[in-house]
């Protein structure tokens, strides 16, 4: 038996158990939503990539890609600033269709045969996926950010109007939940709890199916990053210049992180594995903490900020910087494996999906990496 479906089958024994929290396993041929999967963790495991990557195609928009990429049935979803969404095939980059909305900086998310997507001008598209045709928008007050989450056949979104929405497939609104800040990151979804956190400075867990408030937790600074979870946890960083644990089951703070030295936002989101959280920051770092302690395990310097999320495949890190490269480190010692000059700043987070690796920068460039055959 391989060690990922061993893991795959004591997490479900675990989650009958009511031991940990329970969520779909993403299917290694898509990258539906920001983070890759509903707990918004950033990980797939050994072999998803191959040790050696190649760039195998680009595509090229006419403005900065913000977010990161959505893959389904083998056609990726892209959004720009250009105020376009793009679908193009996985397997060589030709544009399939393109779709006018606003200035684009979230990330797609699909869904049976749909794409979701918000713009800078407030409006959620939904989108056919095979067509590029407008099945339904609806206006918010204010730029969306956030990325498209899913709870069974209903989307989430934040909007800088300071809600959190829930929208069934046809477009009728489920819910509506105020916060009193702007929503910046996705929403992650755990069984029938969802998690908003923005610039209110509070951590929300609601019921996802009614949109009303559980329990809260003060996290004592802005969040624009997306929390992600793993068990009975929930990592997420901040504008105070910090990096929190939460106790999401007990609503109660964990372990904090504070650079030691010169402290900048942390922007990006987490990824987080069974014992390293891996977290970009503003001070040009990468830094592995752990898990259980929060302690620094080690720091990688940039040469800029790193608002990009990393991702995490194997015992690998994936992590792109304003300063224009995709780094590759080592999960354990945050030593650099290897690096990849772009052609642009990276504040996009990149997706991996079937031996590949794709990620946008802030020229309008998609970038596939791979093996060449």
């Amino acid at each position: 038996m391989s060690h990922l479906k061993y893991r795959l089958l004591v997490g479900a024994a675990l989650a009958a158990l009511g031991l940990i929290a329970a969520a779909p396993a993403p299917p290694q041929d898509s990258w539906p939503l920001f983070r890759g999967d509903p707990l918004e963790t950033g990980v797939r495991p050994a072999g998803a990539l191959p040790d050696k990557l190649e760039e195998l195609w680009k595509f090229s928009a006419k403005d900065a890609i913000d977010g990161a990429p959505a893959v389904a049935d083998g056609v990726v979803y892209v959004g720009s600033e250009d105020e376009h969404l793009y679908a193009v095939n996985l397997a060589d980059g030709a544009k399939k269709w393109e779709y006018k909305a606003g200035p684009i900086k979230a990330s797609p998310g699909c869904h049976d045969g749909a794409v979701y997507v918000g713009d800078s001008n407030g409006l959620f598209h939904c989108v056919d996926a095979a067509s590029g045709a407008k099945r339904w928008t609806f206006p918010t007050g204010a730029e969306i950010e956030s990325g498209a989450s899913f709870a069974g056949d209903n989307v989430l979104f934040g909007s800088y109007d300071e809600t959190l929405y829930c929208f069934d497939k046809n477009g009728k609104k489920v819910w509506a939940f105020k916060t009193a800040g702007p929503v910046n990151g996705s929403a992650a979804v755990v069984g029938d709890r969802t998690f908003v956190a923005g610039c209110d400075s509070v951590l929300h867990i609601l019921d996802v199916q009614k949109g009303t408030e559980l329990n809260s937790v003060d996290l004592g600074g802005q969040a624009a990053a997306t929390a992600a979870v793993l068990g009975d946890k929930l990592y997420v960083g901040t504008m105070a210049e910090e990096v929190h644990e939460v106790d999401w089951k007990n609503a109660a703070l964990g372990w904090t992180f504070r650079p030691a030295k010169r402290a900048e936002p942390f922007f990006a989101s987490a990824a987080v594995t069974d014992a390293i959280v891996v977290v970009g920051s503003r001070d040009h770092r990468v830094r592995g903490l752990d898990r259980k302690t929060g302690n620094e395990v080690w720091s990688f310097l940039t040469e800029a900020n790193v608002d990009s999320s990393p991702v995490v495949v194997g015992d690998r890190v994936y992590a792109g910087s304003l300063d224009g490269k995709l780094y590759v480190l080592d999960l354990t010692k945050g030593t650099e494996i290897t690096h990849y000059e772009l052609d642009a700043g990276v504040s996009g987070s990149p997706a991996v999906v079937a031996g590949r690796l794709l990620v946008g920068t802030e020229k309008g460039t998609l970038y596939c990496f791979g093996a060449k055959k």
